[in-house]
């Protein structure tokens, strides 16, 4: 007889092949981890060492090479800035197409979606013209806006998902009892789909402290983000792998931290209106 799902069978398979996964996406930052704590005789030796004599003379380079405070600060600002006014765009954005949709909504969101799969090599280009010509080059202006506008389309369709799972009788009994559109966004309908906004919040913060493509592009020195910080322990002599894999490890230990701390809120949000 085969094993039915919720049977003690089905549940220790599934529960093996998830701490299998795990493990496997875990090990790469393990790994880094261990070898930012080598000298780099030991981070490219062969066969690879697992035990060695610890070092934190790495971590002690970094800090005398590159203001670390500085580069954190960069990432801190300029991803919750993005995110803040990316939510303030996709918010009524949702709300327009999931409460009030017409023939075309499908098709708009479908449109912005598909801006996703061009490549940003592909308007490299034109957008270091336009930003250098607004006199945004290397400012974290020039960078929140390049984030909203490719982290906007994730948004408007999460929040439009959120949305559309939102009763409309609620909103329009509000708008019965007298609430104008603002008032029913704000009173009635983000308090509902609090979980969603969060998530798609925690979401933006991600993935705009990850961004290297534009980061690398567009900064040089004053607006750089933790992304150009690892970028820069590559030299032209090669790459070193003990101190990039210290400044990477300094790099994602925050929003690492941040994603621990807050993944709780993100599952739930992420899975908001699945259980009705």
């Amino acid at each position: 007889m085969t094993a039915r799902a919720g049977e003690p069978g089905t549940n220790w398979l599934a529960g093996a092949i998830g701490w299998i996964v795990a493990l496997a996406m875990f090990f790469p930052i393990f790994w880094m981890v261990l070898a930012s704590f080598k000298t780099e005789v030991d981070a490219v030796a062969t066969p690879p060492r697992l035990f060695f004599p610890p070092t934190t003379e790495n971590y002690a380079e970094i800090f005398q090479r590159a203001d670390y405070l500085a580069f954190a600060w960069n990432s801190i600002a300029i991803s919750v800035g993005a995110t803040i006014v990316t939510l303030l765009l996709a918010v009524p954005s949702a709300f327009a197409m999931a409460f009030y949709p017409t023939s075309r909504t499908r098709g708009t969101l479908l449109w912005m979606l598909s801006t996703k799969m061009l490549p940003a090599v592909g308007v490299l280009m034109p957008i270091y013209l336009l930003i250098r010509g607004a006199g945004l080059l290397d400012t974290k202006a020039g960078l929140i806006i390049i984030y909203v506008l490719s982290n906007l389309p994730i948004a408007v369709w999460m929040l439009f998902t959120f949305f559309r799972e939102t009763p409309k009788d609620i909103i329009e009994a509000s708008r019965i009892d007298g609430a104008n559109v603002r008032q029913a966004i704000a009173h009635v309908l983000l308090p509902l789909v609090t979980p969603g906004i969060a998530s798609t919040a925690l979401l933006s913060i991600i993935l705009c402290w990850n961004e290297a493509f534009w980061s690398l592009n567009l900064t040089a020195h004053d607006a750089a983000p933790l992304t150009a910080f690892i970028a820069s322990f590559s030299a032209p002599q090669g790459l070193f792998w003990a101190k990039l894999s210290a400044a990477s490890t300094l790099a994602i230990a925050p929003i690492l931290v941040f994603g621990w701390a807050s993944q709780r809120q993100l599952v739930r949000g992420l899975t908001f209106g699945a259980v009705k």
